[in-house]
C-alpha cells in the first residue's frame, strides 16, 4: 500500500460472524422463548431467543421493532436470519398437506422452532454455530472466497 492511500476503515462482518456472536451471546446471557427478550428490567443484557440474540450481535443492543434499525443493520439481520432459515429449512424441514392432498415444503420459522417446548438452549447455540460454518464452506475453499 502506498503511503497516500487511506487504510480501509471497516471489517466486513458476514452473516457467519454475526450467528456466531448470537450463539455466545446466548452462552453468556441466557437463552429465552416466548419473546425476543426476557423481561429482566435490571440489565442491558437479557436471555434472548435466537431471533433476539442475532439482532443484538447486529445493533448491538436489544431491538424490540428491528425495523426500527439503520439501514446496514437492518441488512444484516435479514441476511443473518435468512442464513439461519436456511440451515433449519435443512435440518428441520415443515412439511405441510394442502386441502388438495398435496405437500407443501415451508421454510421452517425461526420463531417457532425457537418456542419448541422441547427446544433446549444446546440446540438452538448448535444450530446457530453449525448455520455459520455452513455458511463459511459454502464461501470459501482455504481462505479463498469462492
Amino acid at each position: 500500500m502506498k503511503a497516500t492511500q487511506n487504510p480501509p476503515t471497516q471489517i466486513q462482518v458476514t452473516p457467519a460472524d454475526l450467528l456466531r456472536m448470537a450463539a455466545l451471546y446466548l452462552r453468556r446471557h441466557g437463552w429465552h422463548q416466548g419473546t425476543y427478550y426476557a423481561k429482566t428490567p435490571d440489565t442491558l443484557t437479557p436471555p434472548a431467543c435466537a431471533a433476539g440474540a442475532i439482532g443484538i450481535a447486529c445493533a448491538g443492543h436489544t431491538v424490540e421493532h428491528f425495523s426500527q434499525l439503520d439501514p446496514d443493520a437492518l441488512a444484516d439481520y435479514l441476511a443473518a436470519l435468512g442464513v439461519f432459515v436456511d440451515y433449519l429449512d435443512t435440518t428441520a424441514p415443515v412439511f405441510h398437506i394442502d386441502e388438495d392432498g398435496y405437500l407443501l415444503d415451508e421454510h421452517t420459522s425461526p420463531y417457532s422452532w425457537n418456542d419448541d417446548p422441547a427446544r433446549t438452549v444446546e440446540q438452538v447455540i448448535t444450530a446457530l454455530t453449525a448455520a455459520a460454518n455452513e455458511w463459511d464452506s459454502l464461501r470459501t475453499n482455504g481462505g479463498e472466497i469462492r
